[in-house]
């Protein structure tokens, strides 16, 4: 066991297409007092050939175990370091003090976990950077819609002691987990000043699937039911400000994928919430099916050549 003050957990599955960026940026940070932990779910392409070239302790699991509350919970045993980083293996550092930057509010004791600010891939579609400019500004605060975001984030290893990341959906176990510390009076900080380049050009299936398992989350933990009018004026409300960033971008055509994607969004994330609704008032604790889900709508593929695919 390392008495590093601080580890860095990667998580990663197939990622040779990115993964060497993302270690080149964690290495390269001012930073150097860390350890590094991979776990790997079942990869098949060179991912553990690039990760074998960096210094890091390595936990393999199959593909089919993966589950990220509960992988996250069996990692962080496994780690002594009171600061825990959590950087995913899509995303790349783009500053190299970004690992000291939120590595810094720790100094204050009531500071239980931070999260950097995410900027777009260069093949990012329109809509992407839309959403990713509204969530992850480049100053001030996030939006009070986003807790935490696990791409690149730090907590405490002592408050995980006091509550573990849930497991009782296969989404949002970041969101879970800043709620509690919320509700506990500590404090989780958004830093911008701690920037990595991390997007997704989802197709619809996909964005099916992601919408979907975070409904069925937000059934768990969240502060309001998802009734089909709320659905209906959050779509309307999405599709309006897409219609505004588009049409200042000049981009006419884009127009037309905003309702498809929109309510399909929405749609997902409302079957999600009746879903998790039913499973929590009847105490049922299987959370395989939001699992099937997200396995059964994924397409295995690069996304480097998603770059001008309709993003879901």
């Amino acid at each position: 066991m390392s008495a590093k003050p601080v580890t860095v957990l990667m998580r990663s599955k197939n990622s040779d297409w990115v993964i060497g960026e993302a270690l080149q940026g964690l290495f390269m940070q001012s930073f150097k007092d860390f350890e590094l932990m991979v776990v790997d779910s079942g990869s098949k392409d060179k991912t553990l050939e690039i990760v074998g070239q960096y210094p890091c302790r390595l936990m393999e699991i199959e593909a089919k175990s993966y589950f990220p509350g509960v992988v996250l919970n069996s990692a962080v045993e496994q780690i002594e370091s009171e600061i825990i980083v959590v950087q995913n293996s899509d995303a790349i550092p783009q500053k190299p003090d970004a690992l000291s930057e939120l590595l810094k509010p720790f100094e204050d004791d009531s500071v239980a976990a931070t999260y950097a600010r995410q900027v777009p891939r260069h093949d990012a579609l329109p809509w992407v950077r839309r959403d990713y400019a509204s969530s992850f500004p480049d100053r001030g605060p996030a939006p009070n819609w986003i807790r935490m975001s696990f791409p690149f984030a730090a907590f405490r290893r002592s408050l995980w002691e006091k509550h573990h990341f849930y497991s009782d959906a296969w989404a949002s176990e970041d969101q879970e987990w800043a709620a509690w510390a919320l509700k506990e009076g500590y404090r989780v900080l958004y830093v911008p000043e701690s920037v990595v380049m991390h997007s997704h050009n989802y197709n619809l299936k996909e964005l099916y699937a992601r919408r979907f398992v975070e409904g069925e989350a937000d059934a768990f933990f969240g502060d309001e039911p998802m009734t089909l009018v709320r659905a209906a004026a959050m779509a309307a409300g999405a599709m309006a400000r897409d219609a505004r960033h588009y049409l200042a971008d000049g981009d006419i055509l884009g127009l037309f994928g905003i309702p498809a994607r929109r309510i399909v969004e929405q749609w997902a994330f409302r079957k999600g919430f009746l879903h998790g609704d039913q499973r929590r008032r009847s105490g049922d604790r299987d959370a395989s099916y939001g699992q099937q889900v997200v396995l059964n709508h994924h397409t295995e593929r690069d996304p480097r050549s998603m770059a001008g695919q309709e993003k879901g």
